[in-house]
């Protein structure tokens, strides 16, 4: 395999992915894509005409590869210890399949929305869409702490796919709504993930980004 990934390091589905090469200890090589740049832009355009990273090439097999949790089992299924992303049995399978969905959907998608209408133009806000939008992570804050009750990680006790989507879907939604203390499950499960080294690395890369999360508008 000649692997290359083309992503941002501030973006989360790219570290939901980045997670998972650092967990197996995949060997990669990656460019990192500015969309606000004209060249790189139409470079990665003709690449992926959707346009959305992360994207990944296996050179070798003259494949490519959209979107973070179909590249994650391309990896699984590729790498030694890959099972420790997707495990071969079944049930399991479907049980970090079903986490892993769960996290980008109802964790991810809401804290999205809170972010990205912070960058709205005044007056096109949408308060009530981000309303609903918080309320929805409350409600999937409360199934996660049930589920996370005795547990380490999401699923069988083993660091997954499914762990690799929580960490960056709760980093970031932690910024917008915090976790509360009556969510003691969560709240030791997000610490986990954040200690983790594969999202330690992470964080670490996406330092000289930091800057360009958006604070919360004054509207």
């Amino acid at each position: 395999m000649n692997l290359h990934l083309y992503c941002h390091p501030f973006a989360s589905y790219c570290q939901k992915v980045l997670s998972a090469l650092y967990e197996t200890g995949t060997p990669f090589s990656s460019t990192v894509v500015d969309l606000g740049d004209e060249t790189a832009r139409t470079d990665f355009y003709a690449i992926w005409p959707i346009g959305k990273f992360p994207v990944l090439a296996d050179r070798t097999a003259g494949q490519m590869i959209p979107e973070s949790s179909i590249i994650i089992e391309y990896i699984a299924s590729q790498v030694k210890g890959g099972d420790a992303l997707l495990p071969r049995e079944p049930g399991l399978a479907l049980q970090v399949r079903l986490w892993d969905r769960f996290f980008d959907h109802y964790i991810h998608e809401p804290m999205q929305k809170i972010v990205t209408d912070r960058i709205r133009p005044p007056g096109q806000h949408d308060p009530h869409g981000v309303a609903q939008a918080r309320r929805s992570l409350a409600t999937a804050y409360g199934i996660v702490d049930r589920h996370m009750a005795g547990r380490l990680w999401a699923v069988n006790d083993r660091f997954s796919m499914a762990d690799c989507a929580a960490s960056p879907s709760l980093y970031y939604a932690a910024r917008v709504a915090p976790i509360p203390d009556s969510l003691p499950s969560l709240q030791a499960y997000h610490r986990r993930l954040l200690e983790r080294p594969s999202f330690v690395r992470v964080l670490k890369e996406a330092e000289p980004y930091a800057h360009f999360f958006p604070k919360e508008n004054s509207e």
